[in-house]
């Protein structure tokens, strides 16, 4: 099983409450990151580019359960920067599960083995170990060799502890469908809880640009890399509602809903999404009310928009899609690791 039930329950009810009150821009997924800093330097990721005062601040876990608690999100990722890092991460964490979030803890697994007596399992908490592919692929991602073993070995002392532990990948241009297949296929063997995958966006700082995939690009490779899983073939427990893969084969076309997945830092809230840098809000409200939606998204034209294809902007579109009658059942499928 990929996506946990009891998650799947909760996002299902909250959805269904969200409709009811009448509320058509609402918030699924907090990306609550609350440092910049990270012991990594990754070409495809821009956040280590703030100036030196910025990477030295952290969030505390008091503003971290204050985002938590205004957005209203049953779901809180914990990207970065290395979570890791932070000095109160444990007590954040924790905080955040007291609340009965469901919490996924972004890491590239330098510290996770030695973090992991920090915390304790729960239904409501998952590691998510950055890996982009094999050792040779991964390693040259993050600019820094022996990187891959060290997250392998991490995420088998977490399985043995007993911790949910997924896995996200970002796919960028030139990657071999073949290798990322047998990518999947070790994860698979490693008894990972589930894969996320995702296109890359292009992060205006990030160093490296020339890489990030067209529409269309994603679009004919994440068919050649899913044919497999389509037919049946392969048995990939990934940790997605299974219109969103629909979206990145080209087999579903939606619009982005930004809202759905609200990014709070050191900074506030970042307008409009976590992938773009155009300013900050106070408050989740200012972010709903002021900024002017209709000038983000594939359809407004805005050119920034017409090549996204990143999961937090459009798998918050799949899960209210998946809430249709028509769509039901095969979301509940994802769930009971019966859907393709």
């Amino acid at each position: 099983m990929a996506v946990h039930i009891q998650q799947a329950i909760e996002v299902g009810k909250y959805i269904v409450s969200q409709r009811l009150k009448g509320r058509k821009k609402y918030a699924l997924t907090l990306m609550l990151e609350p440092l910049f800093r990270c012991n990594l330097a990754c070409s495809g990721c821009g956040k280590i580019q703030h100036p030196v005062e910025i990477l030295k601040q952290n969030l505390t876990p008091e503003e971290c359960f204050a985002a938590a608690e205004e957005c209203g999100a049953p779901v809180v990722a914990i990207p970065g920067g290395e979570p890791l890092l932070h000095p109160q991460i444990d007590k954040i964490v924790r905080g955040l599960v007291e609340r009965r979030k469901f919490v996924y803890l972004c890491t590239n697994g330098i510290l996770l083995e030695k973090s992991l007596d920090k915390f304790e399992p729960s239904p409501y908490f998952a590691f998510s170990v950055h890996l982009d592919g094999l050792r040779e692929h991964h390693d040259k991602c993050v600019d820094r060799k022996g990187v891959f073993d060290i997250a392998v070995k991490a995420i088998k002392a977490a399985k043995a502890r007993g911790f949910r532990v997924t896995t996200n990948t970002t796919v960028f241009e030139g990657t071999d469908p073949k290798e990322i297949q047998a990518f999947f296929d070790f994860l698979t063997e490693l008894g990972v809880d589930g894969m996320m995958i995702s296109p890359g966006y292009s992060y205006e700082w990030a160093p490296d640009q020339d890489h990030f995939l067209k529409r269309e690009q994603t679009r004919a490779l994440f068919r050649e890399i899913m044919a497999p899983y389509k037919a049946g073939k392969k048995n990939w427990n990934f940790n997605h509602n299974p219109l969103f893969l629909d979206f990145l084969t080209g087999e579903k076309d939606y619009e982005c809903t930004p809202w759905g997945m609200p990014s709070y830092s050191v900074l506030g809230w970042q307008k409009p999404c976590y992938l773009l840098n155009e300013g900050h809000y106070k408050t989740y409200r200012e972010l709903l009310e002021e900024t002017d939606w209709s000038q983000y998204g594939r359809g407004s034209g805005n050119p920034k928009c017409q090549d996204c294809m990143v999961h937090c902007g459009y798998e918050p579109t799949a899960a209210a899609d998946a809430m249709e009658p028509q769509n039901m059942m095969r979301a509940l499928g994802s769930v009971l690791s019966l859907s393709r």
